[in-house]
């Protein structure tokens, strides 16, 4: 790899049970609106709702999926979402269906965090550096 500054994350997926349910939820706290994305037919039954991103801006983007086969909960990759102040997702996160697992706590000079579990039972984590 040429440039080593360069985010390696190009694409990530949360694997869910209920699609309603999860994109409810990650729309509720993240105030995004996650849009569908129709698959062509094929052997692999999915379905994806994607969220909101710029391919040709910095980061990465991903997508709640739902496959045939692959249940939630059951893998071991923590999701970071970026954020202006961590705490005020972490006040969604109940409200929504969801669970706090670790309210908003420093890691020192790189910020705060807060870690959740979505409605199918993923981990998830909110990082901001206020």
């Amino acid at each position: 790899m040429e440039n080593q500054k360069v985010n390696p994350v190009v694409w990530f997926e949360i694997y869910v049970d209920d699609m309603k349910r999860a994109q409810k939820f990650y729309e509720t706290i993240l105030k995004v609106e996650l849009t569908d994305l129709p698959m062509p037919p094929g052997e692999i039954e999915l379905e994806m709702k994607f969220f909101p991103s710029d391919m040709a801006a910095f980061g990465s983007s991903g997508a709640l999926v739902k496959m045939k086969g692959f249940e939630a909960s059951g893998n071991s990759t923590l999701i970071y979402f970026g954020s202006e102040d961590c705490s005020i997702e972490e006040a969604r996160i109940e409200a929504a269906g969801g669970k706090v697992f670790k309210p908003k706590m420093s890691i020192g000079e790189y910020g705060f965090i807060v870690l959740g579990t979505d409605t199918e039972g993923n981990m998830f984590g909110i990082h901001s550096m206020k």
